[in-house]
């Protein structure tokens, strides 16, 4: 069953609780910056077990010393979901143990 879109008030209501977060197009994107390569890389690997968890990937992006984030959900038309929201909350929850900001 495909999941649902949410309404720009309801994506603007959650990227409220989500600082850094941002509505890019038909996304929802954050970069974090990181201490070193290592960490970042590190961060990676983390966040790619996540979206594996969720069975929900986003496009992932890694810099010398950044982790960038571009997410929207495929099953939806490309539009931004409660998946999408999921997986957001879950990389914030992990980012700091990296030492991302």
């Amino acid at each position: 069953m495909p999941t649902e879109p949410l309404s720009q008030k309801e994506i603007e209501d959650r990227l409220s609780e989500l600082p850094g977060w941002s509505l890019a197009g038909d996304r929802i994107t954050r970069t974090y910056r990181l201490a070193t390569h290592f960490a970042a890389t590190a961060m990676v690997v983390h966040v790619a077990r996540v979206q594996d968890e969720l069975n929900h990937h986003s496009d992932l992006t890694l810099g010398y010393d950044t982790v960038a984030l571009s997410v929207h959900t495929h099953d939806a038309g490309g539009a931004v979901t409660d998946r999408d929201f999921d997986l957001a909350t879950r990389v914030e929850a992990i980012a700091a143990a990296h030492g991302a900001d």
